[in-house]
């Protein structure tokens, strides 16, 4: 064999062990990267809303997920201490070992002082009871020389004093002076509107909420929160109504059975024409 045959084949045996290196390298740092990082063994955050901090970990420790709280509010409707929301939220795609933080139902709610309404216009008490995390219960009307002037405050069907310590979201009940000659008030159109903002804007009119209604796809607490109102009794019109009486709201989060105002469907019809 010539000195330059026996060079050629010494470069090309180094070239091809150089390339058998590389690609050794190579492939092994994917199998350690994919060993590192667990690839495509993603696991799928269960939900674990409504449930109790222990049923969650019984079930996290299971996909080996660890949890932790983080937060707390108070919702009446729900399970003192049951798990309110999470992140990452159910569905998404995590590594094993992932943090999942939650905020619970906190198992005490908190305290607020119960300000004195006496005296106060009813938008002003309104105003008032908002700020201080509590909400408006029934309007009780009684002759009175002055309309919408709140004469007593009451909680639980009797009076509050000023001061007292009570829930937060606890419900007020307000007794407000009627005056004979102005006394009168009209229904606003509410359909469309989700259950609080419906509330509101019937108490802006003097009127009381008496029978909430929802339709069979109100399946629970979440649905009830995004449902809208589809039907409303008496009707928005121009019929005189005297302040403090009840509407009727009925519930749906199927939005095809709430009406379309008639200046959309005229609105509609010219756009079909054009």
């Amino acid at each position: 064999m010539s000195i330059k045959n026996f060079i050629f084949n010494r470069i090309t045996v180094n070239i091809l062990a150089g390339i058998l290196l590389v690609a050794a390298l190579i492939f092994g740092t994917r199998i350690f990267l994919d060993k590192v990082t667990r690839h495509n063994l993603e696991i799928t955050v269960p939900d674990l809303t409504n449930m109790s901090v222990a049923e969650a970990q019984k079930i996290v420790t299971a996909d080996k997920m660890k949890l932790e709280v983080i937060d707390s509010v108070y919702v009446r409707r729900m399970g003192k201490g049951l798990i309110y929301r999470q992140n990452p939220q159910a569905g998404s795609k995590v590594k094993e070992g992932r943090r999942i933080l939650l905020t619970i139902n906190a198992v005490n709610a908190k305290k607020v002082m119960m300000p004195n309404l006496i005296g106060y216009s009813m938008r002003q008490a309104k105003a008032e009871i908002l700020s201080k995390g509590l909400r408006i219960g029934r309007l009780i009307y009684v002759t009175d020389i002055a309309t919408n002037n709140v004469l007593e405050q009451h909680y639980n069907g009797s009076g509050i004093l000023p001061g007292t310590m009570v829930e937060s979201g606890a419900v007020i009940d307000l007794v407000l002076g009627l005056n004979n000659d102005d006394c009168v008030t009209y229904a606003p159109s509410v359909t469309g509107l989700r259950y609080m903002n419906a509330v509101e804007a019937i108490h802006d009119n003097s009127l009381n909420v008496k029978d909430v209604i929802f339709d069979d796809t109100v399946k629970d607490y979440t649905d009830s929160l995004n449902a809208v109102v589809y039907m409303q009794e008496p009707d928005y019109g121009e019929t005189p109504l005297l302040m403090g009486m009840d509407i009727s709201l009925h519930l749906t989060t199927d939005i095809s059975k709430v009406p379309v105002p008639e200046e959309d469907e005229e609105e509609t019809e010219e756009n079909s024409g054009l």
